[in-house]
């Protein structure tokens, strides 16, 4: 890939992206392979006023080794200088970068439950410090390529080289990195926004989805819930892009209120395996019946994670004509395949999805249904014939999707 393409596509990652202020921290978790673009994107956080630039160096074949050989109250621990570290973060404030690069599959066949109970002790403690910067602080996840993600994603390339560059390709062109990338979002944004003034005006009491792969499913949605996408702002007004690249817009769902069956339309990678062909029953706004041809194990533990945790914390509509979509990649990375297809989310639901969130305590909007998990697991349920409908609160039915797209259009549309 062109340097002056991924120099780009830093920039945008600082600029848009995370929106770096002038003397803040920055924080940047990758892959140790990725060092050449964290250069990249440090020099960018640097030239937007970042004030020092960390890296937090992950690596997946040590997060394997460890999981087999460490014992469940080893794995479990968060060591002081982790904790320390959570409390800094806190009371400071930086701006985190997350690039994804991992093999989507590249913990499969670890002792799922033992990871999972794992990761269930150490989020009673990290957990915690995340809350106390909700909604505070600039975060933006995005990808680079890594060759084990390249080589299962473009698997009859000639060589792991040219499965890179291609991933890197595609990787570009549905971050709408390419020509002009800010000019790209500042225009992407502006379609969104006006997406979710539409849906936030029509006083939707409940979705009901519908496609021909047996998905038959409602779900309330809150009287004070709004819908939200792309760009967002802390509680101090910065604006930023949490997630790049976004097709979605997305709205916390009503804690309690969910009937019927989801089929899934796309696997899932979920701490580094890979669930495949799954479906999910709710009862009174719970999972309680689950089904996957791979990676079933997973899938339930997931959902015994903590209490919160077979809920619902997201609906998101994504048009299947996305640009994601129409490039026919199944990139097995949550960030891309989520933004070709409409997709649930299971665990922690979105402060900020409630109208003058701000006003509210946390336990205010819990009681006002914003589901809270350890975690929230993305999960892809559109289709090309997925019919969406939105109930008022005065019982009119409004289309909202007709075969798998918008019913509605905006300005940007004509």
């Amino acid at each position: 890939m062109q340097k002056t393409v991924l120099k780009n596509y830093a920039k945008l990652l600082a600029k848009t992206g995370l929106n770096v202020q002038k003397g803040q921290d920055v924080i940047i978790t990758a892959d140790i392979s990725q060092e050449e673009f964290v250069l990249l994107a440090a020099e960018e956080c640097y030239r937007a006023g970042a004030r020092r630039v960390f890296p937090d160096w992950t690596y997946q074949s040590l997060t394997r080794l460890q999981a087999e050989r460490r014992s469940l109250q080893q794995l479990s621990r968060v060591t002081p200088w982790e904790e320390e570290s959570l409390k800094w973060q806190a009371k400071t404030l930086p701006a985190h970068l997350y690039i994804m690069s991992e093999d989507p599959d590249g913990l499969r066949g670890i002792d799922a439950e033992k990871y999972a109970d794992a990761m269930r002790a150490r989020s009673k403690i990290v957990k915690p410090y995340r809350d106390e910067r909700e909604n505070k602080d600039q975060w933006c996840i995005a990808s680079a390529a890594g060759e084990a993600w390249a080589k299962k994603v473009f698997p009859k390339e000639k060589s792991a080289a040219a499965a890179v560059e291609r991933l890197w390709r595609a990787i570009i062109a549905a971050s709408r990195a390419d020509g002009n990338p800010m000019a790209n979002w500042a225009a992407h944004n502006k379609d969104l926004s006006a997406r979710c003034d539409f849906l936030n005006g029509l006083g939707l009491s409940s979705l009901e989805y519908e496609s021909g792969n047996g998905t038959n499913f409602r779900v309330g949605l809150m009287k004070e819930g709004v819908f939200a996408g792309g760009e967002e702002k802390t509680l101090s007004g910065i604006p930023f892009n949490p997630n790049i690249p976004s097709e979605e817009v997305y709205t916390t769902p009503k804690r309690g209120e969910a009937e019927g069956i989801v089929y899934s339309s796309k696997p899932l990678s979920y701490q580094g395996q890979i669930i495949r062909n799954f479906s999910i029953r709710f009862e009174n706004g719970k999972a309680v019946e689950a089904h996957a041809s791979q990676g079933e194990a997973v899938l339930k533990k997931m959902l015994a994670s903590d209490e919160g945790a077979a809920y619902l914390g997201e609906c998101a509509l994504v048009p299947y004509d996305s640009p994601i979509s129409l490039s026919k990649t199944l990139f097995y990375n949550t960030l891309f395949d989520e933004n070709a297809a409409c997709h649930l989310a299971l665990g922690r639901g979105f402060d900020n999805c409630v109208r003058d969130y701000e006003k509210y305590s946390d336990e205010e909007r819990k009681s006002l249904g914003v589901n809270d998990s350890s975690i929230h697991v993305d999960f892809m349920i559109g289709t090309d014939d997925l019919n969406i409908t939105g109930v008022t609160d005065t019982g009119a039915r409004i289309p909202i999707f007709r075969e798998g797209n918008w019913a509605f259009e905006t300005d940007s549309d004509r």
